[in-house]
């Protein structure tokens, strides 16, 4: 393209401010974000205007975003993650070692941001840890289906595989819970770098770039990296319930419409756990992410208080 040539396109790879961009005629161009505030995450249409002198597109614009998964840094700003998806996978295994309070806070930022998740889980060929089976029951109720599925033998690949069609869909989770290893299965052929597991109790970090990889017969998925913890964008949760989907059903019947469910008379929330109809971990989970949604908030200052 010519110098100054505008043109739209996807961000189809985001490795910091390096990018790759395809666009519509199904071409790919390095690129880069045009100032230092603009921020552009895998996932994302843009604006591009092209620079013939150095070989490569300047991000103008990031268009409007239909959907997005956003984490708040510790001074409590937001950071999208990706962008444009329709299904976000949390994907977890055997090992590492599940932290299901992570996969609430995954869960809890796609149903604030009004989008589908479901629970992958591989390594679905190794035991189960202890007391996994009865928490991802609960969360299969609330409407997020369990797909069991191992990179390693393929075992399930064809039902993931299904769930995928005709989405844009995006794998999160902890690290070493083999994302990239599960993207490799469902697009063959793919240069895509994966790594093993350091101990059979911790997984290493292997993904440090976020990738677009389209799906034969259609759909797409994204690449993420692998993380330890997960804070959601404090100000994009659902205020009253935070995306517990099971607190959102019970609020209503609370005595105080701006009731937290913590330690408030006449809370729905509070008798529905009491009753076991919530169950003791997700309530602990809501309560700590209720927690630091207000120590975020106390961080972000005056200005944002009681948003």
């Amino acid at each position: 393209m010519s110098a100054g040539t505008e043109y739209t396109a996807t961000v189809i790879a985001a490795y910091g401010r390096h990018l790759v961009v395809r666009d519509a005629q199904g071409r790919e161009h390095e690129a880069r974000p045009f100032g230092r505030r603009l921020s552009v995450v895998c996932g994302d249409d843009v604006l591009c205007q092209a620079d013939e002198r150095h070989g490569e597109a300047h991000v103008m614009l990031v268009l409007p975003r239909r959907t997005g998964l956003y984490r708040s840094n510790l001074r409590a700003d937001e950071e999208p993650v990706v962008a444009n998806i329709s299904l976000l996978l949390v994907t977890l295994a055997p090992v590492p070692a599940p932290d299901l309070f992570i996969v609430d806070r995954y869960l809890c930022a796609a149903a604030s941001a009004g989008m589908r998740a479901a629970l992958v889980l591989n390594k679905c060929d190794r035991p189960r840890p202890e007391g996994l089976a009865p928490e991802l029951a609960v969360l299969d109720a609330l409407g997020y289906p369990l797909l069991p599925c191992s990179a390693q033998d393929g075992a399930g690949i064809d039902a993931l595989r299904r769930a995928c069609q005709a989405e844009t869909a995006a794998f999160v989770g902890q690290s070493g819970v083999g994302k990239s290893s599960l993207i490799g299965r469902l697009v063959p052929g793919i240069d895509i770098r994966t790594g093993g597991l350091m101990r059979e109790e911790d997984g290493r970090h292997t993904t440090t770039a976020s990738r677009l990889y389209d799906i034969p017969g259609g759909g797409a998925l994204i690449d993420s990296p692998g993380v330890r913890d997960f804070a959601p964008a404090i100000e994009r949760l659902e205020p009253t319930s935070l995306g517990f989907l099971e607190v959102a059903a019970r609020a209503p019947g609370c005595r105080f419409d701006d009731c937290r469910h913590m330690r408030e008379p006449g809370c729905a929330v509070q008798a529905a756990v009491a009753a076991g109809e919530i169950g003791a971990r997700r309530y602990e989970s809501y309560r700590r992410l209720r927690r630091l949604r207000e120590q975020l908030q106390e961080a972000a200052g005056p200005k944002r208080k009681g948003r």
